[in-house]
């Protein structure tokens, strides 16, 4: 083969032979060179194992294993990073589609994060499912008002109903026909009931329906309050799903209809039934059924014993509810429709519900470790007076609640004994049993600053005539200013103190909190302390802006500190309850013989100070609204950032009442101050409540009349004042008398009819 090649082609084969040849020729003697030289010089190689580099050979070994380890290790991963981004390639998508996606994406990251936010604002609410909430009070009490008639019962008409087996089919029908079609089928929240509440709201420009499941509503009834923020509808949906986890539908919906208020003091569809129709909730016709069922959106309005019209055209919606739902036809209820439900007779009043709600606490808390369950409770309540607030508070909220922007009010009154004399918890008790006046805490604003002024008086020495500066002041804070003005937008200047709290001027107490104008700061314990040993039990946190009643508070709480001006600066001991007494008819408490003494928070001289003072507020101040004709009155109003809470409260010489007013979601209300409607409210109500009664003397003022001279006035004090019309409580002489005759009627033997036909003759014929 090498022949038949031409010459030029052998000539560059052969050069590349002898080329290649060299090359093995160089390479040989280059290697032994190499081992002739590692000889010479006796070189040890590194992998030998003799002598003193063995020990290292491991720690080379796993050096190598680490590298080939972290090579392979990242040669995978880059193969399968690699292999796993050439599968999403085929779901690569442009142009609107992308744009939807990244929508998508988005919405489902921002629904993570609310989810989990919504979660934290629910967490606290769950604290309440490891209490033992299923239990309810064993105690029965009927309730006296202080002239001992009976006004409600609380524990023993909150009855469990049946199983839910044993309950009427239609009875069942008509509750979820009206409260929750879908119950069985969704699981705690009922998206398309929303759904379809929301289209008919918006058809009908108002809210006709609620989109609340029962599981929503049991949550509320067990572990929340009826207060509407926000806040509390996120705990509301979450504890509905965990009522959903945790119990069965069955349990859940007897817990409903055992705990859901019906109006007439009554919780639970057995004492309803007991109470409206006299019958067990097993023997309710389709017309009882559906009228029942009817209360559970607003017990009050529609209770048969306080509006049997309304009740009835409500239970007509619910039979209307039931044939919508096509849980029942119309012809099986045409005859509940011509013959609606007939209550048994009841006083049309509804009893004071949040009063009896918060007085409960209090016989349960004197009756704890007594052998006996079942009580006669005499209250401190006055019918009158309760009923009298009750009407000041709806009345106003009806007239001007749409103008001012405010829907709800609460109010608490007492005696100067500390005796609760009415309490209004909100406006409508069967729309929302959640007590306003003790549950809630709002901020009082300037109501707050008489136990500034009384602490500064004290610790100060000040009087109405000390000199005070009203100008700017400022507060740094973590880098921050704060700096408070005025309600009109303008100072006055050097002016008396009488004028500063006469006017709410809002420097001078910042003023008294922190020092200025040569006076020394009486800080915020002394404030904190005063305003505890006058009845303030709420947590207080100290900052200057706790002079501006930054803190929440609660009604009852503000009644009970300005009780101490009242009294001439002895607190006062709040109570509710005077008497109890057992089935047998045997007191086993008495207030009047527990040794219940007032104890001294504030000096003869700060009292008269303070009261001097406040008494001008109704007269030319803030609180002009308040002014009472012919009676002294002193108090203070307060209004809150963004109008959103209004306060006023004031006292006499016979009671001190707190009236707030707002909205429970918080939304601000239409510029409504302290000295407006909350003003006038308690001017009604004062004005009833001295009517014919004995006028006292507000301490350490002279003149208890304003409108009349002082010694005309302390001649209508001796004699010309009217007595007391309404009748007075029983002495304790006739109560024990009456007692014992009681004991002794209840252990007479009955007498039969024949007996007494027969002694009905023989006195004929004595007569004879």
């Amino acid at each position: 083969m090498y022949q038949n090649i031409n010459a030029e082609t052998q000539k560059i084969v052969t050069i590349a032979l002898k080329s290649l040849q060299n090359a093995v020729i160089s390479a040989i003697e280059f290697t032994h060179r190499k081992k002739t030289k590692r000889e010479n010089y006796a070189v040890r190689s590194p992998f030998d194992n003799n002598g003193k580099k063995k020990k290292n050979n491991w720690l080379l070994e796993f050096d190598s294993w680490i590298d080939s380890g972290m090579y392979r290790m990242f040669a995978d991963g880059s193969e399968r990073w690699e292999n796993i981004r050439v599968f999403f390639q085929k779901f690569r998508v442009t142009g609107y589609k992308k744009a939807m996606v990244e929508i998508v994406d988005e919405g489902i990251t921002i629904g993570l994060v609310g989810l989990i936010l919504l979660l934290a604002l629910a967490l606290p609410a769950f604290d309440e499912t490891n209490k033992n909430w299923r239990d309810k009070e064993e105690y029965s009490v009927v309730f006296l008002d202080r002239y001992g008639k009976e006004i409600g019962r609380r524990g023993v008409r909150q009855a469990d109903s049946d199983e839910i087996d044993t309950l009427p089919d239609h009875f069942i029908k008509a509750v979820l026909a009206t409260e929750d079609r879908r119950f069985f089928e969704h699981y705690g929240i009922d998206f398309l009931g929303l759904g379809r509440a929301l289209a008919e709201n918006v058809r009908a420009n108002s809210v006709v329906q609620g989109g609340s499941s029962i599981s929503q509503q049991l949550a509320k009834n067990l572990f929340l309050t009826n207060e509407r923020t926000i806040e509390r509808k996120i705990k509301e949906a979450f504890l509905a799903f965990w009522l959903e986890t945790n119990l069965t539908k069955n349990e859940i919906l007897k817990l409903y209809l055992d705990r859901a208020y019906m109006g007439g003091g009554n919780f639970g569809i057995a004492a309803a039934s007991e109470f409206y129709f006299e019958k067990s909730a097993k023997d309710l016709s389709l017309s009882e059924a559906a009228m029942l069922a009817g209360l559970f959106k607003a017990p009050t309005k529609y209770a048969p014993h306080i509006n049997l019209p309304n009740a009835r055209a409500r239970a007509n919606e619910v039979l209307t509810n039931m044939v919508q739902a096509s849980f029942m036809t119309e012809g099986q209820v045409v005859a509940a429709r011509k013959k609606p439900a007939t209550p048994v007779e009841r006083n049309d009043d509804e009893g004071p519900n949040y009063f009896m709600d918060w007085a409960f606490e209090e016989v349960q808390e004197i009756a704890r470790g007594l052998p006996d369950k079942t009580f006669f409770a005499k209250s401190t309540v006055d019918v009158d007076l309760q009923k009298a607030a009750e009407e000041a508070i709806s009345s106003h909220l009806r007239q001007f609640g749409k103008e001012k922007g405010v829907s709800e009010a609460a109010m608490v009154v007492m005696d100067n004994e500390g005796a609760v004399r009415a309490m209004v918890g909100g406006d409508d008790y069967g729309a929302s049993q959640f007590n306003r006046a003790t549950n809630s805490r709002r901020q009082p604003g300037s109501s707050f600053k008489p136990f500034v002024y009384a602490t500064a008086v004290e610790e100060l020495e000040l009087t109405e005539t000390s000199r005070v500066v009203d100008g700017p002041v400022c507060i740094t804070t973590a880098g921050r200013s704060w700096c408070p003005g005025n309600y009109a937008g303008r100072y006055r200047g050097r002016i008396d103190l009488q004028t500063a709290i006469v006017k709410s001027i809002n420097t001078i107490p910042v003023k008294f909190y922190v020092g200025a104008d040569g006076r020394k700061g009486i800080g915020g314990q002394k404030i904190v302390d005063n305003a505890r040993n006058m009845g303030i039990e709420s947590e207080l946190i100290m900052s200057p802006a706790m002079v501006l009643g930054a803190n929440g508070l609660t009604v009852i709480e503000m009644a009970t500190g300005y009780g101490t001006f009242m009294t001439g600066g002895y607190r006062i001991n709040r109570h509710g309850i005077t008497q109890l007494t057992n089935s047998q008819g045997e007191v086993i408490y008495d207030r009047r013989k527990a040794g219940f003494r007032s104890e001294r928070v504030l000096s003869e001289r700060t009292v008269g100070v303070m009261n001097r003072m406040m008494a001008q507020i109704p007269e030319w101040g803030t609180a002009r609204n308040a002014a009472l004709e012919g009676i002294r009155a002193a108090g203070k109003t307060g209004t809150t950032n963004s109008y959103r809470d209004a306060w006023f409260v004031g006292f006499t010489g016979n009671f001190v009442g707190a009236v707030w007013m707002g909205n429970d979601n918080y939304k601000p209300t239409r510029r409504l101050t302290g000295g407006n409607l909350p003003a006038m409210i308690w001017k009604q109500f004062m004005t009833f409540a001295h009517q014919n009664i004995d006028l006292k003397p507000v301490p350490y003022i002279d003149n208890p009349l304003p409108s009349v001279p002082e010694k005309e006035a302390g001649d209508n004090l001796a004699g010309a004042i009217q007595p007391v019309l309404r009748p007075k409580t029983l002495s304790e002489a006739a109560e024990d008398t009456l007692r014992d005759l009681g004991r002794k009627l209840r252990s007479v033997k009955p007498v039969k009819q024949p007996q007494v036909l027969a002694l009905i003759e023989q006195k004929a014929q004595t007569a004879q």
